[in-house]
């Protein structure tokens, strides 16, 4: 029997922790007369295409001559659900279920915009000053587990052991965040610099084939400038590109079943900025409107919506990901 183990890679102060999953216990099942193995997963709702491999490698020896199964043997079951635990999402959210791991083979780099000295753009909501950063950063924690509970091996550049996923609707500013645990320097030059060191150090130590990195900001502009969502890429990045459309569509076609009226004008373009430019992984650069402007923040305070700026954002990317298999 092959034991499971479920490894969770967090990059924390140059090198990884890893959290572990309790070993899985994997459930087991006899055949009914004439089932070929085939059949057997699917009655036991384990599909067998993406399962079939593990399965026979869970019960070596157990088969006949031809690879069928005995009428009488038990049989292992690939165990397709598990649970990750993970503090950075705060105690209402650390354990993460994964009951559909269709991400297994993806690694996602998420880095939230701002933080630590600098806060990003500050919008004004009442009496209430709204920060860039903590948006941001709660907006790409739900991002993150969202991924995670798929299987991703997922990794937070900016990292706050004091706040996790919030359900207010002002979340209050600090200075907290670190960028993997390091102090985020005063200057912009240097802030910069050391994200894309830190997501490419981690692409360095991941060679899958779907490699991803996400940087998640929100806009500042005039109060009365209304924006919807805008998706950026280097611009000899055709992946990028690819990945800037498929999430681009996946906000259309919610924003046309949700908000039929409302219709969706955000755009995908390239952009000269640093960080598109000096990470070597496939990079999208996502903006989620002005925190300056009364219709745009309620895109951010109300915690419903930022759960659905993260669930949509993590159905792009699953878009992406499935599109970048398919041709293959």
């Amino acid at each position: 029997m092959r034991g499971l183990i479920i490894l969770l890679y967090i990059f924390l102060c140059g090198s990884f922790v890893y959290g572990q999953a309790p070993p899985i216990t994997n459930p087991s099942a006899s055949p009914n007369k004439g089932e070929g193995a085939w059949g057997f997963l699917s009655r036991n709702n384990v599909n067998p295409k993406e399962f079939m491999e593990e399965f026979r490698n869970l019960n070596k020896g157990r088969f006949d001559e031809n690879g069928g199964l005995y009428l009488h043997e038990t049989y292992l079951l690939p165990a397709t659900t598990y649970t990750l635990t993970e503090p950075l999402f705060g105690k209402d959210y650390e354990t993460v279920e994964v009951e559909n791991p269709d991400l297994k083979d993806a690694t996602i780099i998420l880095v939230a915009g701002h933080g630590g000295p600098d806060p990003g753009a500050i919008g004004h909501y009442g009496k209430n000053d709204l920060y860039e950063d903590e948006y941001a950063y709660d907006i790409t924690l739900r991002l993150a587990r969202n991924l995670m509970s798929r299987g991703a091996d997922v990794h937070m550049i900016i990292q706050d052991e004091k706040n996790g996923i919030r359900n207010d609707s002002h979340l209050i500013p600090d200075k907290s965040e670190t960028c993997l645990n390091l102090p985020i320097p005063l200057e912009q030059i240097d802030r910069l610099k050391q994200r894309a060191k830190a997501v490419n150090q981690i692409a360095r130590e991941h060679k899958r084939k779907y490699l991803r990195c996400i940087v998640v900001h929100l806009d500042s502009r005039s109060q009365k400038k209304q924006l919807d969502v805008f998706f950026y890429h280097h611009k000899r990045s055709k992946n990028g590109e690819k990945m800037a459309e498929n999430v681009r569509e996946r906000f259309r076609k919610n924003y046309a079943k949700h908000q039929p009226l409302r219709g969706f004008s955000g755009t995908v373009t390239d952009r000269n900025l640093y960080m598109l430019r000096k990470t070597n992984p496939v990079t999208l650069f996502v903006e989620l409107g002005n925190i300056r402007n009364f219709r745009d923040q309620q895109r951010f305070i109300v915690e419903n919506n930022r759960q659905a700026l993260a669930n949509w954002l993590s159905e792009g990317i699953i878009d992406d990901f499935n599109n970048s298999n398919n041709k293959k």
